[in-house]
């Protein structure tokens, strides 16, 4: 769920950002900057399904063009070919041995007259550290290998809806909360989940096989889970669309956690539409989960109610301040989006930065303490082969060569000597975070500047993979979103030497209908010029 990295990742840069606005303010269009290196087309016979979306694909079956059995044996075959041959991208840990049963089953609904909802038929990957019967639920860890809890809150809602659970999706290992030099989108079970833009670049993590998987079409949807940047940085780095919801909106329950405060699971997809119609089934509340509590009037939402294309016409957008406008080719981009958000009729509007360090230390004192409780809370549930962090702990250290052989487990070894959830300590750090990023953090701006929402790029592109000495992380912009429970949408932005970036949407807490209004309208205006994305097919050799 935690795309872990070194803090701070923004200062304010009180000329750059001014700059960057005025130029786009003063009428100037450039031309699709000369970071924005066009991919190049697969040569091969494209995949019938490649890029369809859930509208497009349902549109079909209601009209007797296609089934959900065909629909699931074409991306089964796809996995076949992309994932577990051809570039092998290690995306998907498991197939669900049911999926041809459960599409077929939706079929005979269908032409019983029975259409449950937005997914119906439609196949669906759920990361790994979320129950999916009757396959593993095991973070990546071979600690869990074999353990086969019944389905999470959100699966039964996927299935409720219609939808076919196709497998489970690769993810950095205990969703990136184990060592301090980790490799995001690698696991003992899984093995290095690989870009599919560049095999040895890294997909981000933690929910990095949801994001591989979106764009390399082995699924129709996805599912990630982030408690700080895990579904936003792998789906900005592998040019897809990530929707972190307000904690509480999506239940918990059935999921493996790091944080009560932070936690949540969300959509990765190739759309705004398609995320949209992916958070309508999976939202709602959930006795088990107390955080779906506080959404009264938030069970029952039709998202994509709100896709709009002129959703941006009147908004006042904020632009953050932020050190990754320094890295090359990323200011280009934003100058591009800005002059897009004005030419929709938005209002833009310079914002200083975010300061991290105001949270940061107390960020971890929350995660060290939450995920000792969380987690071993969920193992004594769900009756887990192992039952606390200790023998978890245990259990690699008696498998180094497979567990530890490329980072550590420090962050585990911490977590195990936290104190209880009643220590002071916690308690003052929880509403610390919370307070900065939140109340005095991103309400603060959107009061002071009348903001609809603020807008950032979400990091910087993909870097190369090391099995040493952990991720070379080029920054981000969620913290303050993650931190304080509120939603971020993360939409494709341009590509900078052919890898993707993306660009955030932030706004407060439960204000996930106005973002999809916003990042729909963005999209629908940028997407004609995205460059083209690039396709597995031709991806052969393992260093392109």
């Amino acid at each position: 769920m935690r795309d872990r990295t070194s803090r701070p990742y923004c200062q304010a840069l009180p000329l750059l950002l001014p700059t960057l606005l005025g130029t786009a303010l003063a009428g100037c269009t450039p031309a699709a900057p000369a970071a924005q290196a066009q991919p190049q087309a697969p040569s091969t016979a494209p995949f019938p399904y490649a890029e369809a979306d859930v509208a497009s694909l349902q549109a079909r079956m209601a009209a007797g063009e296609l089934d959900s059995l065909t629909l699931t044996r074409a991306y089964l075959r796809r996995i076949a070919a992309a994932d577990r041959a051809g570039p092998r991208l290690r995306a998907v840990i498991e197939l669900n041995p049911d999926a041809a049963t459960e599409a077929a089953e939706r079929d005979r609904e269908r032409r019983a007259g029975v259409v449950r909802g937005p997914l119906h038929g439609i196949p669906v990957l759920v990361k790994d550290n979320i129950n999916a019967s009757p396959m593993s639920t095991t973070a990546g860890s071979l600690a869990l290998q074999g353990f086969r809890p019944p389905d999470a809150f959100l699966v039964r809602r996927l299935r409720e809806g219609g939808a076919v659970i196709l497998g489970k999706s690769n993810l950095s290992e205990w969703a990136n909360y184990r060592g301090e030099a980790s490799v995001s989108g690698w696991s003992a079970r899984g093995g290095q989940t690989r870009n599919p833009y560049r095999l040895s670049h890294s997909p981000c993590g933690s929910s990095s096989g949801s994001a591989v998987a979106m764009a390399a079409n082995l699924a129709a949807v996805s599912i990630g889970t982030e408690t700080d940047g895990s579904i936003v940085c792998p789906a900005a780095v592998n040019g897809v669309v990530g929707l972190k919801p307000t904690v509480g909106l999506v239940s918990r329950n059935g999921i493996i956690p790091i944080s009560f405060s932070q936690d949540t699971a969300g959509p990765i997809t190739r759309t705004v539409a398609d995320a949209a119609a992916v958070l309508t089934t999976i939202a709602g509340r959930d006795d088990a989960d107390p955080a779906t509590a506080a959404m009264p009037g938030r069970a029952v939402y039709d998202y994509t109610a709100r896709l709009k294309v002129d959703g941006l016409r009147g908004a006042r957008i904020g632009v953050l301040d932020s050190t990754l406008l320094r890295r090359p080719g990323i200011a280009p981009l934003m100058r591009h989006a800005i002059d897009e958000l004005r030419r929709a009729g938005a209002t833009v509007v310079p914002v200083p930065a975010l300061d991290e360090e105001q949270w940061a230390d107390a960020e971890q004192v929350v995660l060290r303490h939450e995920f000792k409780a969380g987690l071993e809370r969920y193992l004594a549930q769900w009756q887990a082969p192992v039952r606390s962090l200790p023998q978890i702990i245990a259990f690699n250290r008696a498998h180094p060569g497979q567990e530890l052989a490329l980072f550590g487990q420090q962050l585990m070894e911490a977590a195990a000597q936290a104190g209880p959830l009643g220590d002071p300590g916690y308690i003052e750090a929880r509403s610390r975070a919370r307070r900065m990023a939140g109340e005095q953090g991103i309400d603060a701006l959107l009061l002071a500047h009348r903001l609809d929402a603020l807008v950032a790029p979400t990091t910087g592109p993909a870097w190369a993979i090391s099995a040493t000495g952990g991720d070379a992380f080029p920054g981000a912009s969620y913290g303050a979103a993650a931190v304080a429970g509120y939603p971020s949408l993360s939409v494709p932005m341009g590509h900078v030497d052919g890898l993707p970036v993306g660009l955030l949407f932030m706004g407060t807490a439960w204000s996930e209908p106005r973002l999809i209004e916003l990042a729909y309208s963005y999209e629908q205006r940028t997407q004609a010029r995205r460059p083209p994305r690039f396709g597995t097919d031709t991806l052969l050799d393992t260093d392109r």
